[in-house]
């Protein structure tokens, strides 16, 4: 098991600070995940532009479709890319910008009591196996240090905005492995 460093760091894994991010209310209690897929551009794994998109660093010259997202302020916690390596960008004591417009279990503005997951991937392609293995880790740290009791896909916070983390995300397996978290009623069945 992973330990905590100060204001929600994580030992361990790549730090990338990103300024997209502010406190929490006083009185938010971090008790969902919210998981989601990112690739920059669209369907390209490779190199380093999610990093530098939460970063604030994206060159919109580098390819056409970042001139469209440019000037957008967003950030999540934690991204695993494709091989398994996990980058945290906010420490899961601040509140970072991933959910926008949301609401879960009839509350609003998800970003105030949720961390933020980021699977590279897209909405169709299957995850690979070692993305499922850190995020099963990155859950359990997770639940060692907040009272977790639900997970969500963006998709559930925000529908009809938001299609993430797709129809390649494995449900199944994460009911499986988390019986007693709280999931969305139609992945509960």
């Amino acid at each position: 098991m992973r330990h905590w460093l100060a204001d929600g760091w994580l030992a361990g894994v790549r730090r990338v600070r990103s300024p997209n991010q502010e406190q929490r209310p006083a009185d938010a209690q971090v008790s969902l995940v919210v998981i989601h897929n990112i690739s920059l551009p669209p369907d390209d794994f490779s190199g380093d532009w999610v990093e530098r998109f939460f970063a604030n660093r994206l060159d919109p010259a580098a390819h056409p479709y970042f001139s469209t997202i440019i000037g957008l302020k967003v950030s999540s916690h934690f991204l695993i890319r494709r091989s398994g390596r996990v980058v945290q960008f906010v420490g899961c004591d601040q509140r970072a910008w991933h959910a926008g417009k949301s609401s879960w279990g009839g509350r609003d503005d998800c970003n105030d009591f949720s961390v933020g997951i980021e699977l590279h991937g897209n909405d169709h392609l299957p995850y690979s196996k070692s993305q499922y293995q850190s995020l099963w880790r990155l859950l359990d740290a997770l639940r060692s240090r907040y009272p977790i009791d639900a997970v969500a896909g963006h998709c559930h916070i925000a529908p009809g905005r938001k299609t993430d983390p797709g129809t390649g995300f494995d449900w199944a397996a994460l009911r499986r492995r988390y019986p007693a978290l709280g999931l969305p009623p139609e992945i509960l069945g």
